[in-house]
């Protein structure tokens, strides 16, 4: 762990931009997704060595099913092919992979794919990734809140509802980072963000590299998290 630096516990990412890095080098945006599964490798290892324990990427969100049914189709494909190759690189380099999200919308084969990655990383401790898959962060607390009403709890507290978000197991992120320079959240984590330090990037996400990373902890190290507290209060 670097000394100086200020290593969050848990690091979330919107991965955005993979489609204009495409059309920037005139490739189709089939490959500038293929580039930007291929930067999520990097960024788990440059992670790892320096001791953050959960990373979550936003990989397909519940509005994504709005995107062309061919892009749609060459991103179920680009994830399959993802989990089957990498699941052994998961195993040897310690990386248990979860997901968020309803899978329910998924092919019968990625769903397989999908449960059968989870499945043989479960017991790997070194670092937790944490995939989003047709996630949307209204639509979860809906879900969660029907859930309570479904369990007769005709009051609510902030715990209650911790426990039956997707993200129960996993504690809030300390910082979210967004690439391509949007300046929004996009439905992504809305409960789970209310403390985490936002850092907005212009790079494209296949560009976001292990320097790009050492800036946004550089950057976290500088932010002073006082939880809506005063610092020597």
């Amino acid at each position: 762990m670097d000394q100086g630096l200020k290593i969050p516990r848990h690091v979330a990412f919107i991965m955005d931009g993979n489609g204009r890095w495409a059309k920037k080098r005139n490739l189709p945006r089939s490959l500038g997704h293929k580039a930007g599964t291929e930067n999520i490798r990097k960024i788990i290892a440059y992670a790892k060595e320096k001791g953050i324990g959960y990373l979550t990427f936003y990989a397909f969100s519940t509005e994504n099913w709005k995107r062309p049914q061919d892009e749609i189709q060459a991103l179920m494909k680009l994830l399959k092919q993802y989990l089957m190759k990498e699941v052994d690189t998961f195993n040897k380099e310690g990386v248990r992979l979860c997901t968020i999200g309803s899978l329910e919308a998924f092919s019968p084969d990625l769903v397989q794919a999908i449960e059968e990655a989870r499945e043989k990383t479960a017991g790997n401790r070194a670092i937790t990734v944490i995939i989003a898959l047709n996630y949307g962060s209204r639509q979860e607390i809906v879900r969660g809140v029907n859930r309570l009403i479904a369990q007769g709890k005709s009051e609510i507290t902030e715990e209650d509802l911790n426990q039956v978000l997707y993200t129960r197991d996993f504690p809030d992120p300390d910082l979210l980072v967004r690439t391509s320079g949007e300046l929004r959240l996009s439905n992504f984590l809305l409960w789970q963000l209310a403390y985490t330090e936002l850092l907005f990037t212009p790079e494209y996400w296949p560009d976001f590299n292990e320097k790009s990373f050492e800036k946004a902890l550089e950057e976290y190290t500088r932010r002073d998290r006082r939880y809506g507290g005063l610092r020597n209060a």
